[in-house]
């Protein structure tokens, strides 16, 4: 007797509203997952840009993400700056560092592995970076990217 009328576009909008709520926490849900290693691909980026400019001192220092390594070298003695310009400098295994783009990452546990293409070469470069100290090692393993969907999930 007193039931309200049906009303379509009240059920319309509440359709919609579904829809593009569901939609909307797909894409959240795809921007975390791109984003989650965002920090430390920045920090490789910032550490081949310097090898790039030849400033070695200031990647070492991004290495070991310690600014003022010049106040206390011996700390860094495990691997000291003559060995880590051996090992990036101009005679090392990448050469003189022209181009790069960090490509892709993996986050197997306390760090990230970022996968790192140097002067256009087929074989990659891979560092490893911990997540809490920001500090750069080399990757004890590589990772596999270039999947048919990596430009959605990379």
């Amino acid at each position: 007797m007193d039931a309200r009328q049906y009303d379509p576009t009240r059920d319309r909008r509440r359709r919609n509203w579904m829809i593009g709520s569901v939609v909307f926490l797909l894409i959240l849900a795809w921007v975390v997952y791109h984003y989650r290693d965002y920090s430390e691909r920045h920090a490789v980026d910032k550490f081949f840009a310097a090898i790039q400019k030849q400033d070695y001192e200031s990647a070492y220092a991004i290495w070991f993400n310690d600014p003022s390594w010049k106040q206390h070298p011996t700390k860094y003695a495990q691997y000291s700056f003559n060995e880590f310009y051996r090992d990036w400098g101009p005679g090392g295994e990448w050469g003189l560092v022209k181009t790069y783009s960090v490509d892709c990452s993996v986050s197997p546990g306390s760090g990230v592995i970022v996968e790192v293409t140097v002067n256009n070469r087929s074989e990659r470069a891979y560092v490893w970076i911990e997540k809490a100290g920001k500090v750069f090692s080399f990757s004890p393993n590589e990772v596999q990217c270039g999947n048919w969907f990596g430009w959605l999930t990379e």
